[in-house]
């Protein structure tokens, strides 16, 4: 039976062999999402993955899948997770069992008249480790600080970057002129 200590000798390998190949400098990242016919479904395509996002009932959704704001803590939770596992491996630092739970919160009320003070994000953003290792409370705090230094995703959310976006109008060249591929013009 495999174990998360035998994951982390074979994490461990290839961290090294990556430290030893050329660093390939920044590695471009890329999501197409669509919202999808009379559902309102968001479709989000990562390399060849899909994620599908939803709404509740109550904001004329189907519950077909969680929300961006729980996508966000998701993503925080698998990235804490991702980094403990490369940190240990790195450090040595034994695991038997690893479970981040990531606990947020986001308040609908943002954006209607007189509640100015309201985020429109989610926020209060937490996380608690369930580890079971044999290490010392001394490395695990090592390992924590480690995780916290350098968590890609933890690191966003502490120190948000600037964010550009642009408005391309698109109409379907079939029902503009009859046939071709869309016609596309920028919005200024």
């Amino acid at each position: 039976m495999s174990t998360l200590r035998e994951y982390l000798a074979h994490k461990r390998a290839a961290l090294l062999a990556r430290r030893e190949a050329p660093a390939p400098g920044p590695v471009p990242l890329h999501a197409h999402v669509t919202a999808e016919g009379r559902s309102g479904v968001r479709r989000i395509r990562i390399r060849d993955f899909q994620v599908i996002s939803d709404s509740g009932p109550d904001f004329a959704g189907y519950d077909l899948g969680p929300g961006s704001p729980e996508l966000q803590a998701g993503v925080l939770g698998s990235c804490v997770t991702h980094i403990f596992l490369i940190k240990a491996a790195e450090l040595e630092v034994p695991i038997d069992a690893l479970e981040v739970d990531v606990r947020a919160e986001y308040d609908p009320r943002a954006q209607q008249p007189g509640t100015a003070d309201v985020p429109v994000h989610p926020y209060g953003f937490r996380y608690e480790v369930l580890l079971d290792s044999p290490a010392s409370d001394e490395e695990l705090a090592r390992l924590h600080a480690e995780v916290e230094r350098v968590c890609p995703i933890l690191n966003l959310l502490r120190e948000p970057q600037e964010v550009s976006g642009t408005i391309v109008r698109a109409r379907a060249g079939r029902e503009a002129n009859g046939v071709g591929a869309p016609a596309a013009a920028a919005v200024s």
